[in-house]
């Protein structure tokens, strides 16, 4: 039989390093990561403040360069592409979500999102009509002539990833997409990304949130500009429709121990309610006395 040929990976970082500062101040933000990412892949990336995440991020969605090493997207070394082909990249292949949301205050809903297909050239009317086709999926059509100071923070992060998605990007990076936002709305952010990711879209996420980690595929953890540790989740589910069997002589067991419970149960509660009765009419008997003795002794 045949091999299978091994896929280009849709993100290859090698020995990456980036470094900020002069002379003495100088420290690198990335000190050599080594990366490899499959398409259709949602990797969370973890760690404390100034580890390198957003860092990292800014430079797979080429607002930033690296200083050494190599960054491979899609088999092609970006470094020898120039400004101009590195724009057509970020607007054909790469969609951005800030945590800050980024959405223009003077544009409305509508115009926010067509807004990538601009620096395409597309027509306004085209433009206009694929914003809201796009909106619809978040359902957000009655709020396309909202302005964002209308909406609620849920909303705006909603309204910032459809402006992400506008463009078809394959490749989705968002930085603490849920940062500001409280946990219903989370949980509505992260499942539309997840449901992007069941599209096939590769999703790369910055966060800080450990629960949001249940949505991805992968868990990379950074310390210092390096990668501490990279672990892929796989979740079985198999079986997970299947009832589970019991033996015959577990449930005849079971049956038996409780029903031994209830008659016990049963046989206690009257011995409580005899006692109670009895220490009752020991008291009335024993207030009485008292009455009886103060008579005869007047008689």
């Amino acid at each position: 039989m045949t091999q299978p040929e091994p896929t280009t990976p849709v993100i290859e970082l090698r020995a990456l390093t980036k470094r900020y500062g002069l002379g003495d101040a100088c420290f690198n933000a990335l000190d050599g990561v080594t990366l490899k990412i499959e398409k259709g892949e949602f990797i969370a990336i973890m760690g404390p403040s100034g580890c390198g995440k957003t860092t990292l991020l800014n430079v797979l969605g080429l607002l930033d360069s690296a200083d050494d090493g190599e960054y491979m997207l899609d088999g092609k070394a970006v470094d020898r592409l120039g400004s101009a082909r590195h724009a057509r990249v970020r607007s054909n292949q790469i969609g951005m979500v800030f945590q800050s949301f980024n959405l223009i205050n003077r544009l409305t809903v509508l115009e926010n999102v067509a807004l990538p297909l601009t620096y395409k050239g597309v027509r306004r009317i085209k433009r206009l009509e694929r914003a809201s086709e796009v909106l619809a999926q978040f359902h957000l059509q009655e709020r396309e002539y909202y302005m964002p100071w209308q909406l609620s923070g849920g909303q705006m992060q909603r309204v910032a990833i459809a402006r992400a998605l506008v463009n078809e990007p394959s490749i989705i990076l968002a930085d603490e997409p849920t940062g500001n936002l409280d946990s219903r709305s989370s949980h509505v952010i992260m499942e539309e990304l997840s449901e992007l990711h069941k599209k096939g879209n590769t999703i790369i996420m910055v966060t800080h949130n450990p629960n949001l980690t249940s949505y991805a595929s992968r868990v990379i953890n950074m310390l210092d500009g390096r990668i501490a540790s990279d672990t892929k989740i796989k979740v079985d589910t198999r079986g997970a429709n299947t009832p589970v069997k019991i033996p015959l002589n577990q449930r005849a067991n079971t049956i038996k121990a409780n029903r031994a419970k209830a008659e016990a149960s049963a046989h206690a509660s009257p011995a409580v309610k005899r006692t109670t009765k009895s220490s009752g009419i020991a008291k009335k008997t024993s207030k009485k006395t008292p009455s009886r003795s103060k008579k005869r002794s007047a008689s």
